[in-house]
């Protein structure tokens, strides 16, 4: 046990030691930028084209399904992460007294860090419209830009760990596919019934 609770204690120091030293890179000529990259509502236009591809490549019927599932999928990432967050109880970085004066924080957030729901629903949301439109837009593979950005911009603004968004976008990563997959399940046995039928 004690073995374990060490190699925790290294990797949380690990974890440390790469956010102070990633957030010192900041420059302050670029604060306002990572400051707004770092805000949600910065990015609406970006999912209203997201929203506006599902309806270009998909029958109405079947996008309102597609968006649904999106949608279904945010909602389930988003109250997992906050679950996690209040279980674990980690401080966030510009929130803990040994090392929020060594650092530069652009955002005061209260809230527990791990994990980023930052992370975890950005990766959520752009994996499962990634899934969805892959097939038919070969520079899908771009939607992912976004989520990289919005989550090392926590990194700069001084409220997240590098594994709080490492945790958050695998979390995002693995609900995304796990509703594709069950999405498809569900439209083939829908197709089959009526095929039957």
């Amino acid at each position: 046990m004690s073995k374990e609770n060490s190699m925790l204690d290294k990797l949380l120091q690990w974890d440390r030691d790469v956010f102070i030293y990633l957030n010192s890179l900041g420059i302050e000529n670029y604060d306002v930028f990572w400051s707004t990259i770092t805000n949600f509502s910065t990015w609406i236009p970006l999912f209203i084209f997201f929203i506006v591809l599902v309806f270009r490549k998909y029958p109405k019927v079947e996008a309102l399904w597609v968006l649904g599932t999106v949608l279904f999928t945010l909602v389930l990432v988003a109250s997992f992460t906050g679950l996690v967050k209040e279980w674990v109880a980690r401080l966030r970085p510009n929130n803990t007294e040994e090392i929020n004066t060594l650092i530069r924080i652009l955002k005061s957030p209260t809230g527990y860090s791990f994990f980023s729901g930052h992370a975890s629903s950005s990766f959520s949301i752009t994996t499962a419209f990634f899934l969805f439109l892959r097939d038919k837009f070969k520079w899908s593979w771009l939607f992912f830009i976004w989520p990289l950005m919005f989550a090392t911009s926590r990194i700069y603004v001084g409220v997240h760990y590098p594994l709080d968004l490492l945790v958050g976008a695998g979390v995002g990563i693995l609900f995304a596919f796990l509703f594709y997959r069950l999405y498809n399940a569900w439209r083939g046995t829908k197709i089959q019934s009526h095929g039957l039928s």
